[in-house]
């Protein structure tokens, strides 16, 4: 029986408008799960959450040591709860007012009374209204009320008292999250229903009603573009719990459908903290499960009654005639809980008469609890439309509490390369409102008007610029393959057709380029420009609709033409950040919609990570293949399916050979290369100073996209400087930097990729310390997000054909003083970063683009 609450608690009964408006959902899932073919059959887990159930779930909790999930949670609560709570305010920090918490499967509040607590810190004082309404959403009534009750007497209860109201939200997820959505919290806190389909909203906006200014429009009759406001900006912060590793219990690809549904609006500043087991050894998995006082059997056969008690007589199915089987399957990395007929036997539905045959040792069905790899985490939280924002782990690395966030834009997984597709080939239209949603929020909410005709590098160009050459640059080759005219008047194009090249550095090796106007009059103003731009995007998406429809027929040199124009983009996001990031703290705006970073939070992080025992790794003798066949000649043909495209510069594949050499492990740091500047390395003439870092009153700082952040915090992460400096850096180090065959092979051996967590794809809008997996069997990890130099000079080679649609992209620089840099950076897509072929190259003094190096050693 339910303790009486000594004080009313307010709960919200979604179940009774359930049970009123649609038949029985749990007797229609025990029917479903049970009509299935032997050896298939299954019963719902909700079964195991009723009253009694949550009471003996609580007693695994507390009686039972080797359940390890929940005092691994609750230690990283205990221990790092105030910091969850002040990232999860991060976007600020200072004002926690009319804020929404609602935790899915809330249970005892155990582990729950940590996060309230800590919420609670941040707000200085009790007030008369609660600034913060937490909602425990759980199955039972009685359990909500018990619980909640005694949160309020207990001592947590005075001091949340004036600033958390606790309330209760008895429903199933997905009643309870379509209330919320439904705006079901409105009048009570102010809830109102959010949209989360986010990719179609920019497609209609961008697309559909972009605006399209007369571009013969004076400037005088312009107005100041205003960015976008933050979907969602105006409404009440929102915070979802989910706890206890319950994600655990949906399906591999049902757990990210359930997420992109959560009400998470992009840019809002809402977010998620999610608990998730790691895959960890199978034997610590199935104690966990199988406990020997039976407390986790009593739990699982309880189901049993449930389920009999929902068809109609809960005795219904016999306990002696059933046992619990608990085993770990390896290979999908999850627990599996069964029930297992002792007998053969026949159950019969009380109402329907419909009878249910089992045989002896038949097993069905009643949980399932995945455990995630990183890989697994990482492709979850993509597939979800979430970005981890931080992670917090136990002292044993057993489990993981993830702060995650729905941002502004967010690029997807790549596909599984197949003999007819691959993700390197003919972009998909998707593709481009991917890479639009990036390009305009970088153009449009990290620009002010005020430097639009600025040059944060002096030999570049103007911001201004950068918005109107990636229209014209797409149109112009629009033109050239479908023999139209261009969408602007000559002298449009004439402006922002090429204009200087991010790889040259020193004026005496420019390469001839259209000239740009002298004078800010005299260049286009920004609504025409954005006009311009929507135009020239309308006549792209129009090309993929005449190619879908067959009104053109689809030949490689229109896919090659769409490969290049997009990558072309996403190169130019990269070099417009890279310039706004020297302008970073006194006049580039930060990027806003993101959760900014809690820099101490993050840095104890850093500082605690674990390092391989050996600074470096010992590779080659080898073969390594560079490069891949994608040739110009072969473009009047259709076969398009399954071919990958590049640049000329990585065509043909051919083989290197690669004597035996020791490679560090990670990037050259930025602490490394501080200690190298001031002790005796600023003073060699060969060394400059590093264009990532800045002197701030007398400190040496780093540079980023939030303003400079002292060195303690940045030391861990690669240095981004030139080639030369890391050059001579390696030199006295007692080696130099790699080749490029040298630079593939460890990527290939080591590189964990997107996919696998790498900070590419504005995974942040930072470097971070770079991860390892030397000391694991097949680890993998990254470099902290930058590109790499190396010792190889970009330059021709045997069956090298420069681009017959951009003849000069690679031959323009083989004059000796680029180098070739691999990889990829935090703010590059995956599209360039994951692509294995990809080569990139600067002059090997240029400071600027954001690529690191490492040091090796010959043996």
């Amino acid at each position: 029986m339910a303790t009486t609450p000594h004080h009313p608690v307010d709960i919200v009964d979604v179940r009774r408008q359930v049970a009123t408006n649609s038949p029985n959902p749990l007797r229609e899932d025990i029917i479903k799960g049970l009509s299935l073919p032997t050896g298939q059959k299954a019963l719902p887990t909700m079964l195991l959450y009723d009253e009694h159930g949550l009471r003996l779930y609580d007693a695994i909790t507390t009686d039972a040591p080797e359940y390890y999930l929940f005092p691994a949670e609750e230690e990283i609560l205990k221990a790092h709860g105030d910091d969850i709570a002040r990232y999860m305010h991060a976007g600020d920090a200072s004002c926690v007012d009319n804020e929404t918490v609602i935790e899915l499967g809330a249970g005892a509040l155990r582990k729950t009374s940590h996060i309230l607590r800590a919420i609670s810190h941040l707000i200085p004082s009790p007030m008369a209204s609660p600034p913060v309404t937490y909602y425990a959403l759980d199955l039972e009534k009685n359990e909500l009320e018990r619980t909640l009750s005694q949160l309020a007497q207990s001592e947590l209860g005075s001091e949340l008292d004036g600033k958390v109201v606790t309330k209760g939200l008895c429903a199933t997820y997905d009643d309870g999250l379509a209330f919320i959505q439904d705006g079901g919290l409105q009048g009570r806190d102010n809830m109102e229903p959010v949209s989360t389909d986010f990719r179609d909203q920019y497609k209609v906006e961008r697309i559909t009603n972009a605006r399209d200014p007369s571009p013969s429009s004076s400037h005088s009759g312009d107005t100041e573009v205003t960015p976008p406001s933050t979907p969602g900006s105006e409404r009440q912060p929102f915070h979802l719990l989910f706890l206890g590793s319950s994600l655990g219990n949906f399906g591999r690809g049902e757990d990210a459908t359930f997420l992109r549904s959560l009400p998470l609006e992009p840019g809002s500043g809402n977010t998620i903290l999610i608990g998730l087991d790691h895959d960890n050894d199978p034997k610590t998995i199935e104690a966990a499960y199988n406990d020997p006082k039976g407390i986790t059997r009593d739990f699982i056969m309880n189901g049993l009654k449930v389920a009999g008690r929902a068809l109609g007589d809960e005795n219904l199915f016999r306990e002696d005639k059933w046992e619990y089987i608990g085993r770990y399957n390896e290979e999908l990395r999850r627990h599996e809980a069964f029930y297992k007929s002792r007998v053969e036997q026949r159950i019969v539905d009380p109402s329907s008469g419909t009878e249910f045959d089992f045989l002896s040792d038949e097993l069905v069905r009643v949980e399932v609890s995945h455990k995630y790899s990183d890989e697994d985490a990482y492709r979850l939280f993509t597939e979800s439309n979430l970005r981890p924002v931080h992670r917090w782990t136990d002292s044993s690395s057993r489990y993981s509490l993830w702060l995650l966030e729905r941002p502004q834009f967010m690029f997807p997984l790549l596909s599984t390369p197949t003999k007819t597709s691959t993700p390197f080939g003919l972009p998909a239209v998707q593709e481009w409102h991917d890479m639009w949603a990036a390009w305009d929020y970088i153009n449009r909410r990290m620009i002010p008007s005020s430097m639009l005709l600025e040059k944060p590098i002096n030999l570049r160009h103007i911001c201004l610029f950068y918005q109107g050459h990636i229209p014209t640059f797409l149109d112009i080759h629009l033109s050239r393959l479908l023999e139209e005219p261009h969408t602007e008047p000559d002298n449009f194009k004439y402006i922002f057709e090429r204009g200087i090249d991010p790889n040259v550095d020193d004026p005496s090796l420019c390469h001839p380029h259209s000239e740009v106007p002298q004078n800010p009059e005299d260049w286009p103003s920004i609504n025409t420009i954005l006009g311009f731009q929507s135009r020239v995007r309308t006549r792209l998406v129009k090309l993929y609709d005449d190619i879908e429809s067959g009104k053109i027929e689809l030949t490689r040199k229109i896919a090659r033409v769409l490969f290049m124009t997009l990558e072309h983009e996403a190169f130019h996001a990269e070099t417009l950040l890279y310039m706004l990031l020297q302008r970073a703290g006194t006049g580039t705006i930060a990027p806003e919609g993101f959760l900014p970073p809690t820099w101490d939070v993050l840095a104890e992080s850093w500082d605690a990570a674990t390092e391989p025992a050996s600074p470096t790794v010992t590779l080659g003798p080898t073969t390594v293949t560079l490069g891949h066949d994608d040739d110009e000649a072969d473009d009047a043909s259709t076969d398009v399916a399954g071919h990958a495209f590049g640049w000329d510069n990585e065509h043909p594949q051919r083989d290197v050979q690669v004597e035996a050499f020791r490679i560090s492990w990670r990037p050259v740091t930025n602490g490394e290369f501080y200690d190298f500047y001031t002790n005796g390395g600023k003073n060699n003439e060969k060394v400059q100073y590093p264009g990532s870092w800045v002197e701030v009153d007398d400190e040496t700082r780093v540079r980023t996209m939030y303003g400079p952040v002292p060195m303690k915090i940045a030391h861990h992460w690669p240095i981004i400087t030139s080639c030369d400096n890391l050059s001579t850096y390696a030199q006295v180090k007692g080696g130099r930097l790699p080749t490029e065959p040298e630079l593939r092979l460890f990527f290939d051996r080591f590189n964990c990729g997107y996919e696998g967590g790498a900070n590419i794809g504005f995974r942040n809008w930072h470097p971070v310390p770079a991860t390892h997996g030397l000391d694991s069997k097949g680890g993998k990890g990254h470099n902290g997000g930058v590109f790499e130099w190396t010792s190889t000079i970009l330059d021709k080679y045997d069956g090298f054909v420069p681009s017959k649609l951009y003849p000069g992209y690679s031959t323009d620089f083989f004059d000796g003083h680029h180098q070739v840099v691999i990889g990829g950076s935090y703010a590059t897509t995956p599209r360039l970063a994951e692509r294995r072929t990809l080569r990139n190259y600067y002059q090997h003094n240029y400071p600027y683009a954001w690529v690191a190096g490492r040091v090796v050693y010959d043996l």
